[in-house]
């Protein structure tokens, strides 16, 4: 949002307020709740920022200076679509702190991982004796911010798991403040993984340095703005493009919509337009499969974005066999993964490819099955959202 919006909206309570005047969002009391939780942290936080200001650069550089106490973050988990991306991230647009970073937490353990991997690479170079990792990149994650505002906290890599408790006892020591949004409890984290034993006191430690709060609003407010979405909208025209420009309207729930990037083995995958708090992406079908993206690409988007919009997929022939190969294992990774498609196309899924041989002429068939059966009730029900069609057919019945 510009500066001129946080000027607007000085704190997270007036700016839901607004939300809800606006008519984007429903009032929830939980959610008015958490948002003065957060306002109470971001004046604790200002606070701990006038009181370093000895010097110029108290500010700049407080994580040396000694706090008398620590300042506790906060972890808020519940059911997906409760809103707590949406609280989160307008309290890290508000937060007075100019070195905060927000990050999908995956995200952020992979760029650990490459701050490691770089550490050990130079100590094998002989470019610094520090033999343990951790210390240096903890001082440069800290560097870079004391405020870190993790968005889908989960721990399923032992790899991660074996960290954890080091790196962020590194970090707290440091005085970096954390939140997190997460759909389990901090009890819950790594459940059923390898050596579990070895993580526990990671728990206790996020535990001792953060409020856990449970957002039990009322519904998913996403389901809600999702369920009378079209679903495979063709041939493409201006009324196809109208009906796409609205359903991704109600799809981003009148949020901030952002261009946003991942990192998957070593190549950055863009996603044109992005909506985090309402997990919502759109694309073209050149920007998904006329370039030279693969199943590890896709699997990453699916795993930050749970709708997909997909516009103008055009008829598919055998010199566009690539893009159609691409198209194939994009969808069967959607469909495998239950998410809602949104799609526009020049055609009804079984005219889409019109090659008779070949393999992508007998693979399509299947794409072509699965996009009918992400149309029907049946899927819908899956992913939580209903088609216009599906709603008349639950009517009828």
């Amino acid at each position: 949002m510009s500066h001129d919006n946080l000027k607007v909206f000085p704190s997270v309570r007036e700016r839901y307020d607004a939300l809800v005047q606006a008519g984007d969002i429903d009032v929830d009391p939980a959610q008015q709740q958490l948002a003065d939780r957060f306002d109470l942290l971001i004046r604790e936080l200002a606070t701990t920022r006038l009181a370093t200001k000895s010097s110029a650069l108290g500010w700049l550089f407080s994580r040396r200076a000694p706090r008398r106490e620590i300042i506790k973050g906060l972890y808020i988990h519940g059911e997906v679509g409760r809103g707590k991306t949406m609280l989160m991230d307008m309290f890290h647009q508000l937060v007075p702190a100019k070195r905060k970073r927000r990050a999908h937490f995956l995200d952020f353990m992979a760029d650990v991982h490459e701050r490691i991997n770089a550490h050990r690479q130079a100590l094998k170079n002989g470019e610094t004796k520090q033999d343990d990792p951790i210390p240096p990149v903890a001082d440069a994650l800290a560097e870079q911010a004391w405020v870190l505002c993790f968005d889908e906290f989960t721990v399923t890599d032992i790899a991660d798991a074996m960290i954890l408790s080091r790196l962020f006892r590194a970090l707290f020591e440091r005085g970096v403040v954390l939140v997190a949004t997460s759909n389990v409890q901090p009890d819950d984290l790594y459940r059923d993984g390898l050596n579990r034993q070895l993580f526990l006191p990671f728990v206790e430690l996020l535990k001792t340095h953060v409020d856990v709060v449970n957002l039990d609003a009322r519904t998913d407010y996403r389901l809600e703005k999702l369920n009378r979405l079209p679903v495979y909208l063709s041939p493409l025209n201006e009324e196809t493009d109208r009906l796409m420009n609205e359903a991704w309207h109600a799809a981003t729930s009148g949020a901030i919509v952002v261009q946003d990037s991942l990192k998957v083995k070593g190549h950055t995958v863009l996603i044109p337009q992005a909506a985090p708090h309402t997990a919502a992406a759109r694309f073209t079908f050149a920007d998904l499969c006329s370039k030279p993206l693969g199943a590890a690409d896709y699997t990453a988007i699916v795993q930050h974005y749970r709708t997909i919009f997909i516009d103008a997929v055009p008829i598919l022939d055998y010199p566009r066999r690539n893009e159609a190969k691409r198209f194939i294992i994009l969808i069967d990774i959607l469909y495998d993964q239950n998410v809602h498609l949104v799609i526009s196309a020049t055609a009804s899924p079984d005219k889409l490819y019109a090659a008779k041989s070949g393999t992508e002429a007998f693979e399509f068939d299947r794409t072509a099955s699965r996009l009918f059966e992400m149309q029907s009730e049946e899927y819908l029900a899956v992913t939580g959202k209903l088609s216009p069609v599906a709603e008349a057919r639950s009517a009828e019945g």
